[in-house]
């Protein structure tokens, strides 16, 4: 049987369940992203129940899934269960070809956020994320207008997706210097064989106390095995609508022998072990998994209770090393010896 481990999203009271449902894929037949959206209302009901079933509270969502579907079809999915349900959606991104319609102004927020909870068929949302950057709204702006969503009650939470690091260290501590509540959690494209955020990312979010929510967590299906790595433009799936994630398959191909090893002992999948790897990597990651089919979905849960040796950690690390960027590297090389020695 599955063990879900749970844990405080950021520094948060908010415990949420460490695999979290996408539902990036649920849809009314919507033509946004045909590789990936193609779960109708029924098939979306019965993945919720048993998303539910094997411990997961945690339940993603955007505004821009497949025009808003996707939202709706999770609010009817949580009919009856919303009291459980940890809810998790995201703005940002543009809606229309109205020139306003698109960012994370005040008068946008407001009324995207609107637009979401009817969708969602709620009176709050527990964790509003905000999609992408913004650099033609003030900063000030988007952080003023999301505090005052909190006083009113619709959101509970805040978090952001995408941002640079520099960006988000500059919003917490305007949120912090002016009384105001901080983002607690990140939402970065994170698995074996995409670790960018690693030199920079990962170290602000432990700094300044934000949770990770990492997404495409098996690289867009890379992780699975299913796909032959030279054509990957060919056949069904998200990589097939293009090369979205910029993976190098010549790098894929090192971590996915890597991670079909570590597999093999674990008499388990390859995408078990991939989300496995994001778990064991520290207590406090999340991951969102999607799926577009139900067995899918219960493979994925499985891997809330592997847990991998730190030999096995260091073989699928080692696979591919992320690139040492500057300043990294100089501040290692530069790295006071006798401070070190006699503090550690």
């Amino acid at each position: 049987m599955n063990e879900m481990t749970y844990t405080r999203l950021g520094q948060s009271g908010l415990i949420v369940s460490r695999l979290a449902l996408g539902t990036m894929t649920f849809t009314y037949g919507s033509d946004w992203i045909p590789g990936v959206a193609k779960v109708g209302e029924t098939e979306a009901r019965r993945m919720v129940d048993t998303a539910f079933e094997a411990g997961v509270n945690l339940f993603d969502t955007a505004d821009g899934y497949s025009n808003g579907e996707a939202e709706t079809i999770l609010g009817k999915s949580l009919a009856g269960k919303r009291e459980k349900a940890v809810v998790c959606t995201k703005i940002g991104f543009r809606n229309s070809d109205h020139i306003p319609d698109a960012g994370l102004s005040r008068s946008q927020i407001f009324q995207q956020v609107e637009k979401s909870l009817t969708r969602l068929n709620t009176d709050w949302i527990d964790l509003l994320v905000l999609h992408k950057t913004d650099f033609t709204t003030p900063l000030e702006e988007t952080l003023r207008t999301l505090q005052a969503l909190i006083d009113s009650g619709k959101v509970r939470y805040i978090g952001c997706s995408n941002w640079p690091a520099w960006q988000v260290a500059r919003a917490i501590q305007f949120q912090r210097d002016n009384g105001m509540d901080q983002f607690i959690a990140g939402q970065y494209l994170y698995n074996a064989v995409a670790r960018d955020i690693e030199s920079d990312v990962l170290k602000m979010a432990d700094a300044m106390g934000l949770g990770l929510m990492a997404w495409s967590p098996l690289a867009a299906g890379v992780l699975t095995g299913k796909y032959d790595l030279s054509k990957t433009d060919q056949g069904e799936g998200r990589l097939a609508e293009g090369d979205f994630l910029q993976i190098s398959p010549q790098h894929a191909q090192s971590v996915l022998a890597a991670v079909s090893a570590v597999a093999e002992a674990h008499n388990a999948t390859s995408a078990q072990i991939a989300l496995a790897w994001i778990l064991n990597k520290r207590r406090d990651h999340t991951a969102i998994i999607g799926a577009s089919k139900q067995s899918q979905l219960e493979a994925s849960l499985a891997a809330a209770s592997l847990s991998l040796s730190q030999a096995e950690m260091d073989a699928i690390d080692g696979a591919m090393t992320p690139a040492r960027r500057y300043p990294a590297w100089f501040d290692d090389m530069m790295t006071d010896e006798l401070h070190t020695k006699v503090l550690s």
